[in-house]
């Protein structure tokens, strides 16, 4: 038998199976305790509570006084930070009547500039919190009233837009169900193949019979063979493709978003030099890109044609299918 290498014993004999720091879980545990027993006294507040206005006044209250009042709000309803965060930009961003007058925007929003407004980080919404009455209560209106705003119900997801609901707040026991479901559920519902935005695509050249590949183009390999090549679709085959599209859908950010646009520059060159006639095709969408201005303006700047996921532009790549491929079949 071959003899075992002596670094994977090293591994074997010394792991530590789940490391931790214990100072860290410490001060985890306390921040831990703390939100529990905030939501504690959430709990006794709101016992005998049932006209809305006095609900509202309690989590007005919490919002404003209560170091841990929003990361409360937010256990409750199973609101990420995140997500909240994306919210509170996508209303300053669009221009919906009944979202501004649910939220109060006039009256803590200032006038800005699509192309300048950047994300809120959580001490500036926290600030807001203390200092801006509308705010708060536009904040409380958001988390009661959210499932049932027209703009929002047609923009969130299902599975997100069910948490903005009053029974949440209510300590309603199904509503507590359903916040720890969806907890549990999160990581399988956002991996889940059917709900990729590339699905869509795929239908689409279904549709139109449209023929294409997935993965490497191999000639690409040879010229810059430690650059990222997987090419989400590659139209209508690696030997000789007219369109190489790649797909980048995002809620969430990080700083992986500039790195994933220096690649699709660089990938750009490549395809110039080995596919003269290809044309390199970004779906950039969500609003993870929106919030990481400069990162998108760098990611469009590699691509011939840029979409989204909009039924407006699904249309509008269909004719350039059309166009490029010298069909005419009516996507279904």
């Amino acid at each position: 038998m071959p003899k075992k290498d002596p670094r994977i014993a090293v591994v074997e004999n010394k792991n530590t199976y789940f490391y931790y720091n214990p100072t860290f879980e410490q001060h985890n545990e306390a921040n831990i305790t703390a939100l529990r027993e905030t939501l504690v006294i959430l709990h006794k507040n709101l016992k005998g509570k049932e006209k809305k206005e006095d609900i509202i006044v309690i989590f007005e209250d919490l919002l404003r006084t209560k170091e841990y009042g929003l990361k409360a709000l937010q256990a409750l309803t199973g609101v990420s930070n995140e997500l909240f965060l994306r919210i509170i930009t996508l209303i300053r961003i669009v221009n919906d009547k009944e979202l501004n007058d649910l939220t109060y925007k006039k009256s803590w929003c200032t006038k800005e500039e699509v192309d300048e407004i950047i994300e809120w980080k959580t001490d500036r919404v926290k600030l807001m919190l203390k200092t801006n009455t509308h705010f708060v209560k536009g904040i409380i209106r958001l988390f009661f009233e959210g499932a049932s705003t027209p703009y929002l119900a047609k923009t969130l997801p299902l599975f997100e837009l069910q948490k903005f609901k009053m029974g949440k707040l209510n300590f309603d026991l199904e509503q507590l169900l359903d916040t720890i479901v969806r907890y549990k559920e999160k990581g399988s519902y956002s991996g889940k193949k059917d709900n990729n935005p590339e699905q869509l695509l795929e239908r689409l050249l279904d549709s139109m019979s449209i023929s294409f590949e997935k993965g490497d183009l191999k000639d690409i390999v040879i010229d810059s063979p430690f650059t990222k090549r997987r090419m989400d679709f590659i139209i209508p085959d690696k030997n000789a493709p007219r369109l190489i599209v790649e797909c980048s859908y995002l809620v969430t950010t990080s700083s992986g978003q500039g790195d994933k646009a220096k690649t699709e520059i660089s990938i750009k060159e490549l395809i110039r030099a080995r596919h003269k006639i290809a044309k390199f095709v970004g779906f950039v969408d969500g609003i993870g890109w929106l919030v990481r201005k400069g990162d998108l303006e760098r990611m469009v700047s590699a691509y011939d044609h840029v979409f989204t996921f909009h039924e407006d532009e699904i249309d509008r790549f269909r004719k350039l299918l059309e166009e490029t491929m010298g069909c005419s079949k009516k996507y279904d």
